[in-house]
This record gives structure tokens, sequence and C-alpha cells, in this order.
């Protein structure tokens, strides 16, 4: 398969770089945390073969720029990114969607302000934490990554926001060592470049986002939330679990942990290919 179109679009603040490789029916796919685009190198040619597949670079992140570097993040302006990223594939005809963490967030809010531009979303671990029952204690988690981040410096917040999405009761105990694909692993210098601006800016403005609820129980029917089988316990898979209880639905179990499209991208590859079909 020949390599992806390239490309950047102007939008409101920023200027997006985004990929589009393969044909079919477009499926766009938004990165979490510091992955952009290139997140997704482990499954997007095997998807693109039966899909027109784009990926994107979320604003501020590696090769998407801001305007303003000190511009505050927001769910809704990220989903109107991925909007846009829509309407230059595929404009007029509804899309598939599938994002993961972060970009999981943009995908539940994509589909609450324009369904009328998708026709399903698989939302894998989106850390919502406002749904559940005990958000003020994830609230004050969020305070204390970044009180840490402003006093201590990267390092340190990270370990506070690690030691926050462990499982009840964790005591880190020694795990199994994952070999990543040499794709992932190269990718490390920009995932550590990207992370200050994790931390600061995505971290607090998509973990206080609260998706609305009754718009997402209207439009169940286009929704798929997932998670990995390995994350149990662990937050990011709770605010799945609460909602798919709360909305009457499967939680779908994917391979690996939060991660796994990039830990375990065939078998993730293979389940998204299926989940992806009405």
């Amino acid at each position: 398969m020949t390599g992806p179109t390239i490309g950047s679009l102007q939008v409101h603040g920023a200027t997006l770089h985004y990929e589009v490789r393969g044909q079919g029916p477009p499926l766009l796919l938004i990165p979490g945390g510091t992955g952009g685009a290139a997140s997704f190198d482990g499954i997007a040619d095997d998807l693109a073969t039966e899909y027109t597949v784009a990926t994107y670079d979320p604003r501020g992140m590696s090769r998407s720029t801001l305007d303003d570097p000190e511009a505050e993040q927001r769910v809704a302006e990220h989903a109107d990114d991925a909007f846009r990223v829509l309407e230059l594939l595929s404009p007029g005809e509804p899309a598939r969607v599938f994002g993961a963490s972060s970009g999981a967030i943009t995908a539940l809010h994509l589909l609450t302000a324009h369904p009328e531009c998708v026709e399903r979303v698989v939302a894998h671990e989106p850390p919502v934490v406002e749904v559940l029952p005990d958000a003020s204690e994830h609230r004050a988690l969020i305070a204390r990554v970044q009180t840490t981040f402003r006093t201590q410096g990267l390092m340190p917040a990270m370990a506070v926001f690690a030691a926050g999405l462990k499982k009840d009761g964790d005591t880190t105990e020694p795990k199994a060592e994952i070999r990543l694909p040499p794709h992932a692993a190269a990718r490390a210098e920009q995932t550590m470049a990207d992370l200050p601006y994790f931390v600061g800016r995505i971290v607090p403005g998509f973990m206080s986002y609260a998706p609305d609820i009754h718009r997402l129980e209207a439009l169940s029917d286009r929704l798929v939330l997932a998670c990995g089988q390995d994350s149990r316990g662990e937050l990011p898979y709770r605010p799945a679990a609460f909602l798919a209880e709360r909305l009457g639905m499967e939680l779908r179990h994917f391979p690996g942990g939060h991660t796994g499209l990039t830990t375990h991208p065939a078998e993730f590859s293979e389940l998204l290919r299926k989940t992806l079909r009405p």
C-alpha cells in the first residue's frame, strides 16, 4: 500500500496536520494522550483496506500548531476540529469514528454536537470522570496534578497522575514486560515533547468535561462504549463502564489495557473492524 496523503487544515486558532489513506466508507481515528496521528500507525493501514481512514494530530500536539501557544483547551473546540476534518474527508456522508482516551471524549462530544455527520462512534475508555459518583475525588486529583506540575515539574506531576489512575488498592505489583512494536518505540521522543502540553492543558480541560448523558441516550444506537480487558478497576475504565450501564448497552472489551491499540495492534484492529460495522 502506498503511503498516506498528507495535508494541513486551517481551523479556528490552529493548523491541523492530517493524513488520509485507503478507499471505502469514511473512518476518522481520533488519538488520545500525546499520541497524535502516529499512534494509529499500527492499525491504520489494515483498516484502510476497507475504509478511507483519516487521522490527525489534535491541536497543539506534534505537527498541529496553535496560533496562541498559551490558549486554553476545550473539548468543544477539539470536537469542532474533528468535525472540520470530517467535512473535508466526507462532505455530506456520515462517517464512522473511533476515539481513544481523550480522543474518545472528543468523539462523544462530536456525536452529541454533530450527529448528522456520524454513523457510528466507538469510544475507548473516555476518562469522563465527572459522570462518576465520586467525581469530587477525581477533581481533587486533577488539582494535585496541576499544583505539582507548577511547583515541582513534569515528572513529579506524571507520578501523581499515574498513581491516581491505578486500581483501588493497587500497590504497583510487578507486571510482565510489554515489548512495544518498533514504530511505537520510535515515537517516544515526540511523546515526551508533548507531555507538558498534555499535562498542563489537556488533562484539566478534558477531565473536567461532563458529557450530555441525555443526549447520548437519545443517540445510543450509534454509540459503542469500549474498554481494555486488562483495565478493569483502573480510573479510565470506570466512566465507560458507568455510562454503558446507565445507557443500557453492552460494554465492549478490547485486547490489552488503556493503550491496547499500541500494545496489541493486530488484535485491536481486528476487533475494531468488527465493532465498526452496524
